[in-house]
């Protein structure tokens, strides 16, 4: 499976917001970490507020900050929210004509049952155990200087 930038990003705003628990970060400060746009930060921001995940404080001194501990954001449930709906199997699907024998095909269940499986894999890892008490992690997104905008 391919994980999209999207998710990519998804998931360092998470681990950010779960490293810095003490204060509010910033869109801005996570773009810089994540090494991308803050306009693509603040779209991902949008949907992980829209989802649940994390919460938005506005204002000068606003941010955002972790809507549930990190030991209960199951990784699976980021990715299936943000990948979702990706179908696994385009050239079956019943519009597709270029593959014929659609129904008889061990290939699309094997496929489908990866693609279950990657989830099921996820859903045992839980954002606290990405952060957890990893130094080199910590130094690569800790900021040197907290940032307000």
């Amino acid at each position: 499976m391919r994980v999209t930038k999207r998710t990519y990003i998804a998931i360092r705003v998470l681990m950010y917001c779960a490293s810095n628990s003490d204060r509010l970060v910033t869109k801005s400060e996570i773009a810089k970490q994540c090494n991308s746009s803050e306009n693509h930060v603040a779209q991902v921001v949008n949907q992980l507020g829209q989802l649940g995940f994390i919460e938005t404080h506005r204002g000068r001194n606003g941010g955002l900050e972790l809507a549930r501990a990190p030991a209960d954001i199951r990784i699976g449930e980021v990715f299936r929210a943000v990948e979702a709906p990706v179908p696994m199997t385009d050239s079956f699907s019943p519009a597709d004509t270029s593959f014929p024998l659609v129904a008889a095909s061990q290939l699309r269940i094997a496929l489908d049952d990866a693609y279950t499986a990657f989830f099921e894999q996820l859903d045992g890892v839980m954002l606290d155990m990405l952060v957890g008490d990893s130094r080199p992690l910590m130094d690569m997104i800790a900021p040197t200087s907290p940032s307000r905008a």
